[in-house]
């Protein structure tokens, strides 16, 4: 499977490894101030650190996990994958619940163009990785806007958004989060999946490649818990913030627990 996040997201760390360590031998080679050797082997050393970390914990190209075994745990259900992307989320969900149903959805424009690039079509790329998964007869695509579902009300069990809803203003996020209300069932779940706002994932990136627009685990839990839901859990992941809640029947009630 190929997830299509771009190299230098993966790799890019190893560029100032080698040319720091490149510095680090001629400064030792040539007896050069030891200034210049600290700052050198300290830039090797946070490149090849930010390097494992993000090629090995993150993972990014590679197969998802769900954060959390009580995410649908019946096993079954009909899920929306909000900003499905080239399927990572998709593929996480329909392999830890062989018995659900996904509905993956993106506006695949633009912002999809800009993430994984215009070698092919959005489409095909989820489509190919669904395959490759063995997943894509409980799969189905849609291109639409998730600020404006185009399903009636009460349709799914559950919906999962990963690293896609934090890529909104405030106020997109608060009516994505009002139609993920609205298309869930009573009791039906929501899984939440973002860039989690961590002091190391600073260190790791550095502020040019940091993701912007961070928040941290008590505004996302003001806004889930202010749209009618009961946060089940909540908790962190390599470089991820997860939480899962349940719809209320009403905004003014409380949630059954399993």
């Amino acid at each position: 499977m190929n997830f299509g996040y771009p190299w230098w997201l993966s790799y890019g760390h190893l560029v100032p490894f080698a040319i720091a360590a490149a510095l680090f031998a001629a400064v030792w080679r040539w007896r050069w101030p030891r200034l210049a050797l600290v700052l050198t082997g300290a830039i090797a050393l946070w490149s090849a650190a930010a390097f494992v970390v993000v090629r090995f914990a993150m993972n990014l190209n590679g197969p998802a996990e769900l954060p959390t075994p009580h995410f649908l745990s019946s096993g079954r259900g009909k899920v929306i994958d909000l900003g499905a992307g080239t399927g990572r989320s998709s593929i996480m969900v329909l392999q830890a619940r062989p018995h659900a149903t996904v509905v993956a959805l993106d506006l695949f424009g633009d912002s999809f163009t800009r993430h994984f690039g215009s070698a092919e079509t959005p489409q095909s790329r989820l489509t190919q990785n669904l395959k490759l998964a063995g997943v894509e007869n409980r799969a189905e695509l849609i291109k639409a806007d998730m600020r404006q579902i185009p399903y009636e009300a009460g349709s799914f069990d559950a919906v999962v958004t990963a690293y896609a809803i934090d890529h909104l203003n405030g106020a997109g996020i608060d009516k994505t989060i009002g139609e993920i209300a609205r298309v869930l069932r009573p009791d039906g779940e929501l899984l939440l999946m973002v860039i989690a706002k961590e002091p190391w994932l600073q260190f790791t990136f550095g502020p040019l490649l940091m993701h912007t627009g961070l928040r941290p685990p008590a505004w996302w839990n003001q806004r889930i818990s202010r749209a009618g839901f009961t946060v089940l859990e909540s908790g962190t992941r390599p470089a991820t913030f997860y939480l899962l809640a349940r719809r209320c029947p009403s905004s003014a009630g409380t949630c059954t627990t399993q």
